[in-house]
């Protein structure tokens, strides 16, 4: 029999108040790709970071190409062959793409030789990146690939991705597909996490579910269907999603002509971007990350207030405000909430409960003299939590704490329950289950249906596609035109992410109301 390349035989891994692995056990083969599937809690994070050396089993062993290892630490991981590549990135934001890089690598390589490699596989795998630019100035999906690049520089034996697609679009899953199934037929075991359903089918030949912690069952996905994975996964098959019709109302937000030079030398200029939402509609923009959707983001939210205070207009119940200049908490104060892409540093600060996370958006909490109302904050976040079934052990839990999607499902909660009158979100749904994800634009779609406005940035077609009224692409800092739903498709948006929509009809042109 051929030897396995990785074998976890009875892991367990106990928390206080939590059994994170219960023993788990699971044999990877050469060359295998081979699905590690779960909702969020399920186990899967810790059980990666047991096998990378960052987390120590309770009990248990692991084998590495058959012999017995104790890994005390990434970099023995490294040394072994063993390569990762985080959900939540790391990466340091001060330093460069090539310095990040080289933090993982043969210390007798000279950064211009990490810079010429990192510019081949960048050429090679289609994951394209500056190696010069700081980490901070990178969106998301840019830092994702920053982080793939590292793994594949390693040339590993065991590859371990969690959510490695996350916030990647079609075309560069397809390609990172591509990379995967070449890394394969070399050798190399590749260990991958993913809450996508349809591309743990179309790329593993083998899969081990968790539940709870423990294995619920082992299968190959490729003899599955969805629906037979999330009963494995989660017991049952997520909801059905309901897109009722509903006429639009007044305009909520209007963008006009916004054109704001980049911050940076790295950042893109956005270039005359114009857009509408109205009440009791969802608004999605597409488009590869690092085309200005964070640059929008910013100017949106009152991060950045540099843009003309007439080219962003919000509306309250009486009439128009120019908010360019206004900051995120006057803008809050005219019902406009929002979910930045970064959960970690952005959506929430890591070291504080869920509780003191209420006061980045709930001003109402805090109050005679500043006296913060502790009890209130607590009885709201049990709520939340209760609501959008956020596994935490409680309002103090700390939101590094929590698993990603588990943070993801409180930051869309803490935004929804405040009952927006605009709701503007970036990547809603990043790493979060099937489950969750169908509960999360459950309540979007509620929130439109109760009359909000919603406009919604995602690499995941798929999800804009199932949620949308109307859609724009974003490329190289410009925006299209809005185009209905239901005359859009996978290629039509796909080539507007290049930049060409000027030939395309039919157009829906905005109107005043």
């Amino acid at each position: 029999m051929t030897t396995p390349r990785l074998q976890l035989t009875g892991i367990t891994k106990r928390y206080p108040g939590v059994v994170a692995n219960n023993d788990v056990s699971l044999v990877v083969l050469p060359g295998e790709i081979h699905a590690l599937l779960g909702e969020n809690g399920a186990g899967k994070s810790t059980l990666v970071k047991i096998i990378y050396g960052s987390v120590k089993p309770d009990v248990g062993e692991v084998n590495f190409n058959g012999t017995a290892v104790h890994i005390r630490n990434p970099q023995e991981a490294r040394e072994l062959g063993i390569s990762m590549v985080f959900q939540h990135f790391s990466l340091f934001e001060t330093l460069t793409v090539a310095e990040n890089v080289w933090l993982g690598l043969d210390k007798k390589l000279r950064l211009d030789e990490v810079t010429q490699r990192i510019n081949e596989k960048a050429a090679e795998y289609g994951l394209d990146i500056d190696p010069h630019r700081p980490i901070h100035t990178l969106s998301v999906g840019e830092m994702q690939r920053v982080e793939i690049i590292r793994a594949l520089l390693s040339q590993p034996q065991l590859l371990i991705l969690d959510e490695p697609t996350s916030v990647l679009t079609p075309q560069a899953v397809e390609k990172l597909f591509v990379v995967l199934k070449k890394l394969s037929s070399e050798g190399c075991s590749i260990l991958y996490i993913s809450h996508k359903l349809h591309e743990i089918r179309e790329l593993c030949t083998g899969c081990t579910v968790l539940r709870a912690g423990k294995v619920s069952g082992h299968c190959n996905p490729q003899e599955e269907s969805n629906a037979s994975l999330s009963r494995m996964m989660i017991g049952s098959e997520p909801p059905a999603l309901m897109h009722n019709d509903v006429t639009k109302g007044d305009i909520r937000l209007d963008v006009n002509q916004l054109t704001l030079a980049r911050d940076n030398q790295f950042g893109i200029n956005l270039e005359n971007v114009s857009l509408r939402v109205h009440a009791g509609e969802v608004v999605g923009i597409a488009g590869v990350s690092g085309n200005g959707q964070k640059e929008l983001m910013y100017a949106l939210s009152g991060e950045d207030t540099r843009a003309d205070a007439g080219s962003i207009r919000v509306f309250d119940e009486t009439s128009g405000y120019s908010v360019g200049k206004f900051s995120p908490t006057q803008r809050r104060a005219l019902g406009l909430q929002f979910v930045p892409e970064e959960r970690l540093g952005r959506g929430a600060v890591p070291n504080l409960s869920l509780a003191q996370n209420l006061l980045l958006t709930r001003s109402n909490a805090v109050g005679k003299f500043g006296w913060i109302r502790v009890n209130e904050l607590k009885k709201l976040a049990e709520r939340i939590i209760a609501e959008f079934k956020v596994k935490a052990s409680g309002p103090n839990a700390t939101a590094k704490s929590l698993s990603g999607g588990n943070l993801q499902k409180f930051i869309m909660g803490r935004e929804i329950d405040a009952a927006p009158r605009l709701l503007i979100v970036s990547q809603p749904t990043w790493g979060v289950d099937v489950g969750a994800a169908a509960q999360i634009r459950g309540a979007i779609l509620a929130l439109r249906d109760a009359g909000c406005a919603v406009l919604v940035v995602s690499e995941e077609l798929d999800e804009l596609f199932e949620i949308s009224d109307r859609l724009h692409v974003m490329a190289n800092g410009n925006i299209s035109p809005s185009i209905d739903r239901s005359q859009a498709n996978v290629s039509l948006i796909g080539e507007w992410m290049s930049g060409l929509w000027s030939n395309h009809a039919p157009i829906v042109v905005e109107q005043p109301v």
